[in-house]
């Protein structure tokens, strides 16, 4: 019994750090996972092209999935294992949502190869995604509008601290993303900075809620580039040609949306700096199997 996802990687409209209320939207970078079910009881993961990364985030996402899902698909669940094996063109620790699209395309995968993904609900798969995440350690919210963003497609607005869906709506825009050779963890940021600019996080809320998704970004990647300690030179240059403009999750990505005209000065701009500048789309689409 094998499944196989693919999920797309997202970009920050609202960071959830300083309140618990996050906003994300789908871009398409995609991970893939291919879970294959053993009778071994052991889980083993692979990240392709990585030999050495930690595979605790995905070997967690298929332990609980199989843990919440077994019994309805028939199997005794101390005795299923499963090899997993995931590919992505998402960078790792840039800020882009890679974790969310890897725990998405796992859980999916891992349903698919149940027999059962057409009996769940997405938000409920995305959630035994964001809880394998906090038991991994590689997220300090659970990263629920990233993992919602990815798992439903378009932009989500989500409370981070229950792990509620607020909004979905679509967004279909150019999205230009420009990534700096260093990493950043997100389980490394600094929460307390984060936590003080609480008011400002408040008033992008606000334009979230109105639709106002490009301000949002704009007013979100100024705050938390000074929070975070990043620079804000890649936002001078996107402004005024993107509609909008932020840090991505906890850095080092920056992602700005518009037309696809208009992001050609930006791209111009973006690609004197070292790094890597990718011109993309957001997605309609979220994570599904193959």
């Amino acid at each position: 019994m094998d499944g196989r996802a693919v999920a797309p990687a997202a970009g920050t409209v609202l960071n959830a750090l300083a309140t618990g209320t996050g906003a994300a939207f789908a871009i398409d970078l995609e991970t893939t996972a291919t879970v294959d079910l053993t009778d071994t009881g052991e889980i083993v993961g692979e990240i392709v092209g990585r030999p050495d990364a930690d595979t605790s985030l995905v070997e967690r996402c298929v332990e609980l999935t199989i843990e919440t899902h077994a019994e309805s698909a028939g199997l005794d669940e101390s005795a299923v294992g499963a090899r997993v094996r995931t590919e992505s063109d998402v960078p790792m620790a840039s800020g882009l949502k890679s974790s969310s699209a890897a725990a998405n395309a796992t859980v999916l995968a891992t349903l698919d190869a149940l027999a059962v993904v057409d009996s769940v609900d997405r938000i409920d798969a995305c959630r035994l995604g964001v809880q394998a995440a906090r038991d991994a350690g590689v997220t300090v919210t659970g990263a629920f509008d990233d993992a919602s963003a990815s798992m439903l497609g378009g932009v989500t607005v989500t409370d981070n601290a229950t792990d509620d869906l607020l909004v979905r709506d679509e967004l279909d825009r150019h999205a230009l993303v420009y990534t700096p050779p260093e990493q950043s963890y997100s389980a490394d940021a600094d929460v307390s900075a984060c936590e003080r600019i609480a008011p400002v996080a408040e008033l992008v809320e606000e334009l979230v809620l109105e639709q106002r998704y490009g301000e949002a970004m704009t007013v979100n990647g100024f705050a938390f580039c000074g929070a975070l300690e990043f620079s804000t030179g890649p936002m001078i240059d996107a402004l005024p040609d993107a509609a909008g403009v932020s840090l991505s999750g906890t850095g080092p990505s920056y992602v700005a949306v518009g037309d696809r005209d208009t992001l050609a000065d930006v791209e111009t701009r973006w690609t004197e700096r070292d790094g890597t500048v990718r011109l993309l789309q957001t997605r309609t689409d979220g994570t599904r199997t193959i």
